[in-house]
């Protein structure tokens, strides 16, 4: 039954194919999916946002027993331990930093991403967050988005270029969507997702991002993620200010990258994912309970520290009897931009689904209210606390996701206007460059192009990283035995078509190689053919290759060594020769299709 309806569908699809390609251009029916994916990821980023806050007002965490909420040593860890088994056993498949995934998607599966992370990133970063997980919604509802634009574009057959064109779509309706910014969408979506884009490819990016904005504001109005109103003018002389606070934004930038690194690798080194998922749980659930600030996303805290409400961030905690005096909230900040980090790569690395966006921009206000308030209180300066704590957001955003346009924009987005955009500017800028000096890469990119999966900017190693090596392996080549004779070797070379003869043993492994040239002159003595034994006259291939083995890595071997051909051994066992001539063949297929796109 099921497979006749599959038959039908088939079908239909054909017809509606023919039909289209008859009356509907490529760039307009492009642009209408643009705008159903971004309507899709809107409504995607609703769902999710709404389910979150259901399930937090549901537990209701502010319970408090002793002095203290108990139950922050229960819900974070019942969360990570529920999403591990959900993400293994229902879905079957790895988490992580979702935003790695799809980039690794664009770069090595082309921008194919499989049809359960259209909802599975949903399930499972809504238990996490919604549990008390220390990480933000923003990059599981960007996969989502994204695996949309992926799976729709499958479905009508479009090339590789198109399906990147709306799995891009996708992130710019979902960010749009939750943030209602739909500016802040094109923008992420070119700078984080697709790092080329053409102006006839930035209509659609346009389509999804208004899409995604409309439904949310449809079906959600004023409730948005997170949005401030700017009671403060920006003032020219606090300038000064802000190139010092750009410059410590980076290194917080800094900070939060390489702890996120540290702590998520070293809990990862625990095999046993039960196991990983309880140590890593316990361990965040007494960081919450010590820090309730860091408890999911912590918008409510930038909220309370934006409209003066700093006093609330002892509500429910264990050290609320301490005095609530301006040195106090200070010192407790600055506690908790040390243990954030940690928080979250123990978040991520346990087996929590969730992303980094958030937490850069928890880091980024709570950065700004301790700076500007410590040089309020020190210097008796008037620096405006919420201004700098939306500054901050965008500084140490900029820093972490090296994406100093999309943290400009956001801000300027959620607060609904451009009055800061100078400080927002400078800040970013410098915070980038700062970051930049000492990690070239983000959290995103780095471990990518560390193993080669992932080539920023360089045409020539995007188009070779494109071929796949096991598919160009020649497996024509006639093997002969060691212990054989030169004349079993001349019966060859009257079936071969080829100058190279591997010589491989019983147990099929590669012992050398013999060419036409090694044999040319000793070939036609008859009466020495049969004395003449080929481990003899054998040569040791001057390097090998492995079917795993990144292009690049071989094109390296090639140059170095000079051989026109090289032998690719797998567990040491020999399978066949990859030739210069074969790989520049396929480059010239893959540039020639790329371009034809």
């Amino acid at each position: 039954m099921a497979k006749q309806q599959r038959s039908k569908f088939s079908s239909v699809m054909i017809k509606f194919l023919v039909w289209r390609i008859k009356h509907i251009s490529d760039n307009n029916f492009l642009l209408v999916l643009a705008g159903f994916v971004g309507l899709f990821s809107g409504l995607a980023a609703v769902i999710l946002k709404s389910t979150v806050h259901f399930i937090i007002d549901s537990l209701d965490v502010n319970r408090a027993l002793f002095g203290f909420n108990y139950t922050y040593l229960i819900y974070p860890l019942l969360g990570i331990l529920l999403t591990s088994i959900v993400s293994r056993y229902v879905f079957k498949e790895k988490l992580g930093h979702g935003i790695t995934q799809i980039l690794y998607a664009i770069s090595k599966n082309s921008s194919i991403i499989r049809k359960t992370r259209m909802y599975s990133r949903m399930v499972t970063s809504a238990i996490t967050v919604g549990l008390g997980g220390s990480v933000g919604l923003e990059a599981p509802i960007v996969v989502t988005g994204s695996a949309i634009g992926s799976n729709l574009a499958r479905l009508f057959h479009l090339s590789y270029k198109k399906r990147t064109l709306l799995l891009g779509c996708g992130a710019a309706g979902a960010i749009s969507a939750i943030f209602n910014s739909p500016v802040t969408g094109v923008i992420f979506a070119m700078e984080v997702i697709l790092t080329e884009v053409k102006i006839n490819r930035f209509i659609p990016l346009l389509m999804a991002s208004v899409c995604g904005q409309l439904i949310s504001i449809v079906l959600l109005g004023d409730d948005i993620l997170f949005s401030f109103k700017l009671k403060d003018p920006f003032v020219a002389p606090d300038i000064t200010y802000y190139l010092l606070f750009g410059a410590l934004c980076g290194m917080i930038s800094l900070y939060f990258t390489r702890m996120i690194f540290v702590f998520e690798g070293a809990i990862q080194k625990l095999k046993n994912d039960f196991g990983r998922a309880f140590i890593g749980g316990v361990s965040l659930a007494v960081i919450i309970l010590l820090f309730p600030p860091i408890y999911g996303e912590g918008y409510a805290t930038i909220k309370n520290l934006l409209d003066g409400n700093s006093d609330n961030i002892f509500f429910s905690n264990l050290l609320s009897f301490l005095s609530e005096s301006q040195a106090t909230i200070i010192v407790f900040l600055l506690l908790v931009l040390l243990v954030k980090p940690i928080a979250t790569a123990l978040t991520i690395g346990a087996g929590g689904s969730g992303g980094i966006f958030a937490p850069s921009l928890f880091m980024g206000g709570i950065s700004g209210y301790v700076f500007s308030s410590s040089a309020n209180t020190i210097f008796g300066t008037s620096l405006s606390t919420s201004n700098f704590t939306l500054v901050g957001m965008c500084g140490v955003m900029s820093g972490v996701l090296h994406a100093p346009l999309t943290a400009i924009f956001l801000i300027a987005e959620i607060t609904s206007g451009y009055q800061l955009f100078v400080p927002l500017m400078l800040v970013s800028a410098i915070s980038y460059s700062t970051i930049s000096y000492f990690e070239k890469y983000s959290i995103y990119t780095k471990r990518l192009i560390e193993t080669g999966d992932l080539i920023q900017y360089d045409k020539d190693q995007i188009v070779l990283s494109l071929i796949d090596l096991k598919k160009i392996v020649e497996k024509d080549l006639l093997i002969i035995r060691p212990e054989q004779t030169l004349n079993d070797l001349v019966k060859l070379v009257k079936k071969s078509k080829r100058n190279i003869f591997p010589v491989v043993n019983e147990d099929h492994q590669l012992e050398g190689i013999v060419t036409l040239d090694d044999i040319r002159e000793m070939m036609f003595d008859e009466e020495s053919r049969e004395n003449v034994i080929i481990q003899t006259i054998m040569q040791k291939p001057p390097a090998s290759v492995s079917p795993q083995e990144k292009m690049q890595s071989v094109m390296n071997k090639f140059e170095v060594t000079q051989a026109w051909n090289l032998p690719v051994i797998e567990e040491d066992k020999y399978i066949g020769f990859i030739s210069k001539s074969r790989i520049f063949n396929a480059y010239r297929n893959k540039l020639i299709r790329q371009t034809s796109e």
